[in-house]
């Protein structure tokens, strides 16, 4: 189910994918607040659709202002546990990896999914990117569902 809300010019695209990290400072006395602050924080969200007709709306945070647009909250693409790994199954992740360079670090710590918290799998989707876990943890590429 989408879901109306104020989001930055730059990013008021369809397909555009984004992590909201809840109120900034800025926010503070904006009369628009109830219009942007309605998602769940550190949730990832796609953009559907962009309201035509819509003002640009000045705002603290964004430069070029705010515009109307719907948005759907997403599946983040996560490595988990291959133990126990199929789509319907829960699982969190495994845990930081202080290895930055590694093609799988991006699925290892995903923006939009908290360490500690288990998700639903809406699909396996294979092996990670990387030849080796520099950790030694046996990893699989999934699609967790978000929470909201």
């Amino acid at each position: 189910m989408s879901t109306v809300t104020l989001i930055g010019t730059r990013l008021a695209e369809p397909g555009t994918e984004f992590v909201y990290h809840g109120e900034a400072d800025a926010c503070t006395g904006c009369p628009y607040r109830s219009q942007c602050l309605n998602l769940e924080a550190e949730t990832r969200y796609r953009v559907v659709d962009v309201r035509e007709n819509a003002q640009t709306l000045e705002c603290a945070m964004h430069d070029g202002g705010v515009r109307a647009v719907e948005v759907e909250p997403v599946a983040v693409t996560a490595n988990v546990s291959s133990r126990g790994a199929f789509a319907g199954s829960k699982a969190s992740l495994e845990g930081p990896c202080p290895y930055v360079e590694c093609p799988s670090h991006a699925y290892c710590e995903p923006d939009g999914i908290d360490f500690g918290t288990e998700y639903r799998i809406a699909a396996v989707l294979g092996e990670p990117p990387h030849e080796r876990c520099h950790l030694d943890r046996s990893l699989e590429l999934v699609e967790l569902e978000s929470d909201s």
